[in-house]
């Protein structure tokens, strides 16, 4: 019988893992899932065969077998590989076709993740994705997300736009941070910042009028980080003529 996909997830990374780097790994991460011991390059090198072999018959096959790889996975590097199965090339359409169904799926995978390097790559890459293909929809979901319980969904709502390929949605990006500003968890204060100072590359005059407006709410950790963009983008730009 044909190996469940989770089966060969996994045995591609036993062969490439290194033992002796799983708990020093593991420590780095804070993770409660233990490690194989795979570096990203090893685990890139090791998935690539089969993760351009996978094909599925339609969009519902494809995130169920996201899913599966994830909710099986034994080590933390199954669930790198669960979102590498989400965001392959080859699957674009499944996720064009889903559009706004697929977001239970990464819902799943922000909440169950529920740690920053699971919680960046699908906000950056999943849930942005969205933006683009049903912006209407998916910017009403991220203004609830923004407002919710699980601070890893407000992250998500917060840092969405980072490194996008399309124009920023200032409005957006306002009315998902300004909900958190009084947030004093670290990784909300850290996504506020860094959703500003990636503005700050294309609008460093709009991000110093956030900062200057909300002087008395931003965090210092926000606020540093929000302007360490502005003199750069300033100096790029050249002298005013």
């Amino acid at each position: 019988m044909r190996s469940s996909i989770s089966s060969r997830v996994r045995d591609a990374l036993r062969a490439a893992a290194e033992p002796a780097k799983a708990e020093p790994m593991r420590a780095y991460m804070k993770s409660e899932m233990p490690f194989l011991g795979v570096t990203k390059p090893a685990r890139v090198k090791a998935l690539r065969p089969l993760l351009d072999e996978l094909t599925f018959p339609e969009p519902r096959a494809w995130a169920d077998a996201v899913r599966s790889v994830w909710d099986q996975a034994l080590y933390r590097e199954e669930r790198y590989a669960a979102l590498a199965l989400a965001r392959h090339r080859r699957h674009a359409a499944h996720r064009a076709a889903l559009g706004m169904d697929a977001l239970p799926l990464y819902q799943h995978l922000v909440v169950s993740g529920a740690w920053w390097d699971l919680v960046d790559e699908t906000a950056l890459n999943l849930v942005q994705e969205l933006l683009r293909l049903a912006p209407r929809s998916a910017k009403a979901e991220m203004r609830r997300w923004c407002k919710d319980a699980d601070l890893w969904k407000r992250r998500t709502a917060i840092i969405c736009q980072v490194g996008r390929s399309f124009p920023t949605d200032v409005k957006l990006l306002f009315d998902c941070i300004d909900p958190n500003l009084e947030d004093r968890d670290f990784f909300i204060r850290k996504a506020i910042g860094w959703g500003l100072r990636d503005l700050a590359w294309t609008e460093p005059d709009t991000v110093r009028g956030y900062v200057d407006a909300h002087e008395d709410r931003l965090s210092g950790l926000s606020r540093r980080e929000a302007l360490k963009n502005v003199g750069r983008a300033v100096s790029a730009a050249g002298p005013s003529p």
